[in-house]
């Protein structure tokens, strides 16, 4: 038995760089992974993939990314055996969080460990490429610059440490419909992510938080204005930056301290319907 950690990531920065010819977009974003984290824990069995979540609705078939990566992993690597995974989700779905990712990120990394097959970190990331672009992302965290469909990835320096609210309103957003709906009408602004990354080597968190920028934001904001509500009460309630994360609907705000984000994330809670965690940010992968 082996138990591993998937964690939330957020986006710092978003951009969409054009249309692929395989369909995909080429993207250019810097992820940061969270300390939030769903707990995945892979036990070995005589034989086939059983998996149990602890939240009603997800699926438990090869429907669920964490399923089909241990399908995969073991159909590469010629597993004689089993497994059964049980995931304890704690970050929220269909958020923009990369939860999904995470959980097979974190069951590609437990089938490793369990089955000792002694895969690197980046041939771990080639098998999760196939399944997932935010796959690759999740088993190395930190904050790592994105290019490609995603799975293209350059470390960078560690962003400062920083205690982030997260707030996902009661909506429902499609990462298919967000793209095409930036297709159709595609912000004029777009973030700055050499300036970015610049600031970001400088140790000048105040600098990177003026290139913080997602081009799904107005996008996703324009059909669903909760975000925009959400962005406006994190300012109030004392965030030095608020942003949305990936296709959304969660937002998120950078604070200087707990006791503030702490009261903010009391308002949210009492005001809103929002699903609210309090987090920070995390360092490359760590169990």
């Amino acid at each position: 038995m082996v138990t591993i950690l998937g964690r939330a990531k957020i986006n710092l920065t978003l951009d969409i760089l054009g249309l692929r010819d395989d369909g995909y977009h080429e993207i250019a974003t810097v992820m940061q992974s969270l300390s939030l984290a769903d707990t995945i824990t892979l036990t070995r069995k005589e034989e086939g993939i059983t998996l149990t979540v602890d939240r009603p609705g997800l699926e438990s078939d090869e429907r669920n990314l964490a399923y089909r990566a241990a399908a995969l992993i073991a159909k590469e690597c010629g597993i004689r055996g089993g497994v059964h995974i049980d995931i304890v989700k704690r970050i929220p779905i269909t958020a923009g969080l990369a939860g999904g990712s995470a959980d097979a990120a974190a069951t590609l990394r437990g089938m490793n460990d369990l089955y000792e097959l002694g895969l690197s970190d980046a041939e771990l990331c080639v098998l999760g490429a196939q399944i997932g672009s935010d796959i690759p992302f999740s088993l190395v965290g930190g904050t790592v610059l994105a290019t490609g469909r995603g799975e293209i990835m350059q470390r960078l320096s560690d962003f400062p440490e920083t205690v982030v609210l997260l707030a996902k309103p009661p909506v429902a957003v499609s990462t298919p419909w967000a793209y095409r709906s930036y297709d159709e009408h595609p912000p004029e602004f777009h973030p700055d992510n050499a300036e970015f990354i610049d600031a970001l080597a400088r140790g000048d968190r105040a600098r990177c938080i003026q290139h913080m920028f997602n081009v799904l934001e107005p996008v996703t904001e324009a059909a669903h204005p909760v975000v925009s509500e959400y962005r406006e009460r994190m300012r109030n309630g004392g965030a030095v930056c608020t942003m949305m994360s990936g296709s959304g609907p969660t937002v998120f705000g950078l604070f200087e301290d707990v006791p503030t984000a702490a009261h903010a994330a009391e308002i949210f809670c009492r005001e809103t319907e929002a699903e609210v965690h309090l987090t920070q940010t995390s360092r490359k992968y760590e169990e």
